[in-house]
């Protein structure tokens, strides 16, 4: 026994200091809450209480980094501030997001319900503001609240991944968008699909190693896209469980068809592509 409590221990002391995954979780919580009042567990009625939470919000920020200098190395007044600068802009593309999945899908009743239930607006906007972090290259925390929207909605997105405005995750159990995957304006995005990388050797972690994909694209469930060289020109459709680990051009359709199986016969799953309007 004494051996056992002498490793934890030890593992313990080791342990670097770093913000507990709760207090992230409950800051990214917190902060959903004041953007959105249809995600917070009561409304703010008054000016006066938008503008004390705001402060709020804007200290527990500062205390998280003051708390963890090694996870920055920066001026904590300054990333205090470029942080609240930039929240600005990502809640107008939240907003865009919202929009975009209620036009999206035929069982909306509103934008409300969107925010209030959809796994993809939590994903997303989860994303959305870890992003200002890892491009502030603060560590660890941007992740730390990406794989806590993972854990709630089965969407992982990584905080790396480049988005653009008006991204649509329809059901969305499933989707792992890699860490340096860009993807362009007015993407849609269906449940258990991949954009993944066709390599996870560690020597190349400092290169592009997920798919680009242009604007108005449109991925049904289960398709799965790898390769940092891997292009889906603007305005393609991509089936249902397509493999595909090729660039295609622009108004491309492709999509599996599957034949049945018959004994003696040579027939086998085939992958059709249209390209071109």
């Amino acid at each position: 026994m004494q051996k056992f409590i002498d490793k934890i221990y030890k593992a313990h002391t080791a342990c670097p200091k770093c913000p507990s995954r709760k207090i992230i979780h409950d800051f990214l919580e917190e902060l959903l809450g004041f953007l959105f009042p249809e995600y917070a567990p009561k409304s703010l009625l008054k000016r006066t209480e938008v503008e004390e939470k705001y402060e709020k919000i804007k200290e527990d920020f500062a205390s998280l980094l003051l708390l963890n200098p090694q996870l920055h190395n920066q001026d904590v007044t300054q990333l205090q501030h470029k942080f609240f600068a930039d929240l600005d802009g990502v809640y107008d593309l939240i907003l865009e997001d919202v929009e975009a999945m209620f036009e999206g899908d035929p069982a909306a009743k509103s934008k409300t319900e969107i925010i209030r239930s959809y796994p993809g607006f939590l994903a997303i906007a989860a994303y959305r503001i870890a992003h200002i972090l890892y491009r502030n290259k603060i560590m660890l925390i941007p992740r730390m609240m990406t794989e806590y929207a993972h854990g709630m909605t089965g969407i992982d997105i990584h905080p790396g991944a480049q988005i653009g405005r008006r991204f649509c995750i329809d059901h969305g159990t499933g989707v792992v968008i890699g860490e340096t995957a860009l993807i362009g304006s007015g993407v849609k995005v269906y449940q258990g699909v991949t954009l993944g990388a066709l390599s996870v050797d560690k020597e190349m972690a400092d290169k592009k190693r997920h798919p680009t994909i242009h604007d108005e694209v449109v991925i049904y469930a289960g398709a799965t896209i790898l390769g940092g060289e891997t292009e889906i020109g603007a305005r393609s459709i991509i089936g249902g469980n397509v493999w595909l680990t090729k660039s295609i051009p622009a108004d491309s359709k492709i999509y599996y068809q599957a034949k049945m199986h018959q004994e003696n016969t040579n027939e086998t799953d085939t992958f059709i592509v249209k390209s071109g309007s």
